[in-house]
């Protein structure tokens, strides 16, 4: 099963490791990457061309910005009600199911945000959980609302936004959209594997990051943020580096809407046809074909179809897999 909203990733620099490109792939989703066209040839010697959108500027010294904004504008054009925006060093996805990782190996997990976020007026975010922040040893809500989305974010294209700045651009959208009210969804049940920043060559890490001459880049981060958000930010030291700090608490009043149509309805737990099996055992649900499914484009404001209840979804029942809010 796909995702019905186009994903795009923008990258740098990374047309070596392409770390979202290979994971995408893994899944068998579909994409396109975002590049400067400086590196088209780099890019097209390991990409299928036909998934590369270049871009019609180069070397701005703004970071992802410019490029983020453009495809919001892209995906505008082409009609699309949301947009996925990824990150180019994240290393793959997973289902987190009875407190284990489950490797996604289709587009399912998206196509289950979608569908969940969906059945709200005012989801304005709504993003992938990094998988180091699942401890297996602990409880997780399938959903924690009205918190920072990162990395991995489906964006509502209607909200009256845009990037901004330099750093922690992603923290300061969420942080924008729910002090108007809005409501964001960071997804717990699906993970992703996100290389660490400043870990990696290319993207912004020599442009923004690693500044030398003594300059801390994870510092001016920080300070960045608390600047554009004082009244919410402080700055901090934790694991050993300067980091923001954000009091997401007046933002837990923001109340999800539901769309008329789900009103007063009854929500059954529903696997999406996914179910667990052994290595080298015949999975017998058909795959998914590697096509995109019908974009959902922007004058729509119906839900993405629930798939039928499979056998697994009966067990899930029994054994009380599900939780509520169900996805």
């Amino acid at each position: 099963m796909n995702p019905t909203f186009p994903i795009y990733v923008i990258s740098k620099g990374r047309w070596e490791s392409r770390l979202t490109v290979k994971a995408l792939e893994e899944c068998r989703v579909p994409f396109r990457v975002v590049i400067e066209p400086q590196e088209f040839k780099n890019y097209a010697a390991v990409i299928d061309t036909a998934k590369i959108l270049v871009l019609p500027f180069s070397n701005l010294g703004n970071g992802s910005i410019p490029a983020r904004n453009w495809v919001w504008e892209h995906s505008l054009a082409e009609g699309h009600a949301r947009h996925w925006i990824l990150d180019d060093n994240i290393m793959w996805f997973a289902r987190l199911h009875q407190n284990k990782k489950v490797r996604m190996r289709d587009g399912t997990g998206f196509h289950c945000v979608e569908n969940f976020v969906e059945r709200y007026e005012n989801v304005a975010l709504a993003a992938l959980q990094y998988e180091m922040f699942t401890i297996a040893l602990h409880k997780h809500k399938p959903v924690a609302f009205n918190t920072r989305c990162y990395s991995c974010i489906l964006i509502l294209n209607r909200i009256p936004y845009r990037w901004r700045g330099r750093y922690n651009e992603d923290t300061d959208l969420s942080i924008r959209a729910l002090k108007d009210g809005w409501a964001t969804a960071l997804v717990n049940q699906f993970v992703c594997k996100k290389m660490t920043t400043l870990k990696m060559k290319g993207g912004n890490t020599e442009s923004l990051y690693k500044l030398g001459n003594g300059v801390d880049g994870r510092l001016l981060m920080a300070q960045s943020l608390q600047k554009q958000h004082p009244d919410v930010v402080k700055i901090g030291r934790r694991w050993g580096r300067w980091q923001h700090v954000v009091d997401y608490r007046p933002f837990k009043r923001n109340k999800l809407i539901l769309k008329p149509e789900f009103v007063g309805k009854k929500w059954e737990p529903n696997e999406y046809g996914m179910k667990l099996v052994k290595l080298g055992e015949q999975n017998s649900q058909p795959q998914s074909p590697s096509q995109p499914g019908p974009y959902l484009r922007a004058g729509s404001s119906a839900a993405l179809p629930a798939q039928s209840q499979s056998p697994s979804e009966s067990r899930a029942k029994r054994i009380g897999a599900a939780s509520k809010p169900q996805l």
